[in-house]
């Protein structure tokens, strides 16, 4: 998983950051994106794309990417955010402000996906690149670990929604909590199709 960054150490570049999101999809909660930058003799056994990790091997591992990195930065993008300039630009806000409040500045910027906004440093969109370059499936391990925390965080306040089982993603329990008990605050207004309302 290091085959990228060695290829961009090579050219020159010493602060490599990347960069994945979390929460495109959900009915509820904001998007979160985190930019990572690892030493590059650092090898994190165990990393991988978070979806392929269980709860508890990616609370492990985020701690461990947070102890080695050499700078890291966790950003949110909120419902009424995604709601304003959808979820597209939201999600780029979140990486750009990530990858703008690390302490070090990066030089080169590689991103999960295969988007083209542009950053204004150089930087390379990557297809799966959470299965592909170390950096990136860090960097999504902290983006969902955060978010999580935040949609446990809400299920304490809003219980009867299942939050801290669903993460506001659109599951049969969701859709019925939100037909039941109404749209909140932090659902995203733009979500709500016919269906999920049961209209």
């Amino acid at each position: 998983m290091l085959e990228i960054e060695k290829k961009l150490h090579s050219q020159g570049y010493r602060f490599i950051a990347g960069v994945d999101e979390a929460g495109r999809g959900p009915l509820a909660g904001p998007v979160c994106a985190a930019a990572v930058i690892l030493p590059d003799d650092v090898v994190i056994d165990g990393i991988n794309d978070s979806k392929k990790l269980t709860e508890k091997k990616r609370e492990q591992l985020f701690d461990v990417i947070c102890e080695k990195a050499i700078a890291y930065s966790v950003e949110f993008a909120s419902p009424d955010v995604i709601d304003e300039i959808n979820i597209r630009q939201a999600t780029s806000l979140a990486m750009h402000n990530a990858v703008k409040n690390l302490d070090v500045c990066a030089d080169f910027v590689i991103v999960d996906g295969n988007d083209r906004i542009p950053f204004d440093i150089p930087y390379e969109y990557i297809i799966k690149g959470d299965a592909k370059a170390q950096a990136i499936a860090a960097a999504s391990i902290l983006a969902k670990v955060s978010r999580d925390r935040l949609m446990v965080e809400l299920d304490k306040e809003y219980p009867q929604y299942g939050f801290a089982k669903h993460k506001g993603y659109g599951t049969k329990a969701h859709c019925e909590a939100i037909q039941q008990f109404g749209v909140l605050p932090v659902h995203r207004k733009t979500f709500m199709t016919a269906k999920v309302l049961g209209k």
